[in-house]
């Protein structure tokens, strides 16, 4: 494979990874077995592609304005907590043996696709139990979620957008579009920390970081457009059969 066609096949993957990934669906998908197809080894295609996923904070904050209007507070809260676990998960990566928890990891990203299947009966639970039983252990189902997720998320990540995104339907915003965006900000600010983490700390392949990471800018600042005019049970049942077909993928092949 020449260097051009390896540049164009890496950039046209991260802008169908950018795309599908801020729209609500799952960026790893795509941009991980390209790496893999242009030959990095696992291990290096999966810290390129946490690396290269940093692009996608940008473009997706740019196209998502309408939606995070009037959720300043809300971000300051949570972003902070979702970068320190997306710095936490990096150096789980770098301190434990490759694949620790691939056997647990299809069965995470099916659970998450089910929840999100099942939100707006999960979400209507909640708030009633929230209501019967305002106690400290119900409010703090969405910290507790989003240090997981997003310690997950700079481990590995595949997935994680889904798991997110069922979460914060759950527990703090029921419009899927929203929710959708929100989602974005928190595993963007978790992934920058993961790259700076594996920039200062492991072996970056930056020549295929740089075209992967242009298209998934580009492709980012069309996602968020896509999740806003789609319907929403449409979108919702396009991210769980997404979800639900790389959880079948990473069972049957949990090493890439």
């Amino acid at each position: 494979m020449t260097d051009l066609v390896t540049i164009a096949l890496l950039a046209g993957a991260g802008l169908l990874a950018g795309v599908v990934g801020t729209a609500g669906g799952i960026t790893s998908l795509i941009s991980y077995p390209a790496l893999l197809a242009v030959g990095l080894p696992a291990l290096s295609a999966n810290v390129a592609n946490i690396v290269a996923l940093v692009a996608c904070w940008p473009g997706s904050a740019l196209a998502s304005q309408p939606e995070l209007v009037g959720h300043g507070r809300w971000l300051r809260r949570w972003v902070p907590l979702s970068a320190l676990g997306g710095a936490a998960g990096s150096l789980l990566l770098l301190s434990t043996p490759p694949g620790l928890f691939a056997r647990v990891v299809p069965f995470l990203v099916a659970a998450g696709s089910l929840a999100l299947l099942a939100q707006p009966w999960l979400t209507a639970r909640h708030q009633r139990h929230r209501r019967a039983h305002p106690s400290p252990a119900s409010s703090a189902v969405l910290p507790l979620g989003l240090i997981t997720m997003s310690v997950y998320n700079g481990y590995f990540g595949a997935g994680s957008g889904v798991m997110t995104l069922a979460l914060l339907l759950i527990t703090s915003e029921p419009h899927l579009a929203t929710a959708n965006a929100l989602k974005n900000m928190v595993i963007g600010a978790g992934t920058l920390l993961s790259a700076t983490a594996f920039a200062a700390f492991a072996p970056v392949d930056w020549t295929a970081v740089a075209p992967l990471a242009l298209g998934m800018f580009l492709g980012s600042t069309l996602g968020p457009r896509i999740a806003r005019r789609l319907p929403a049970p449409l979108l919702r049942w396009l991210v769980v059969l997404i979800g639900l077909g790389l959880a079948i993928q990473l069972w049957l092949n949990p090493n890439g």
